[in-house]
């Protein structure tokens, strides 16, 4: 199963406000995303789902949350207390992907074991006190490189060996 972290980055690294919210709102980075993640389990903070406010259509939405809630509020979601449970439960249904959305816990926890990253990095700084976890340039190999007017999407895989 491929892991993969999915992310915006400002130029100065931010990712998100403390509160969970996006400093941004970028219509075409917002699209790139969808498209690349539906059809596929995303796998996010309680603060970032949070922020969504309800499970992002056409995938299943996956919360990792050291507290777990009394009830589910949607259906077709599902709460793990860990990132390592969360990931368990979709290699044990034999999804051939999986994305991690963020926020930054999530996204330290899951730098040292993701096989591959898409990197949208904005071209203007943000406000924000979330940054995105520093990573071992050396341990990954670019794909591929989109240009856009507001962003340009890497794309990272690991290289064979690396953690």
């Amino acid at each position: 199963m491929n892991k993969i972290i999915i992310a915006a980055i400002a130029r100065n690294g931010v990712i998100g406000k403390s509160s969970g919210e996006m400093p941004w709102h970028v219509k075409e980075e917002f699209r790139h995303f969808k498209e690349t993640t539906t059809g596929s389990p995303v796998i996010m903070g309680r603060k970032t789902f949070d922020t969504l406010g309800k499970p992002l259509k056409g995938r299943l939405n996956i919360v990792v949350s050291s507290v777990s809630p009394k009830e589910i509020p949607f259906e077709g979601m599902l709460y793990f207390s860990s990132l390592e449970a969360a990931i368990e439960y979709c290699e044990q249904e034999k999804y051939p992907k999986i994305f991690i959305i963020g926020g930054g816990s999530v996204y330290r926890q899951s730098i040292g074991i993701a096989d591959e990253m898409i990197l949208s990095y904005m071209k203007f700084d943000a406000e924000g006190e979330v940054l995105f976890p520093d990573f071992e340039k050396s341990s990954w190999i670019i794909t591929n490189e989109v240009e856009n007017e507001q962003f340009t999407v890497v794309y990272y895989s690991r290289k064979e060996g690396s953690e």
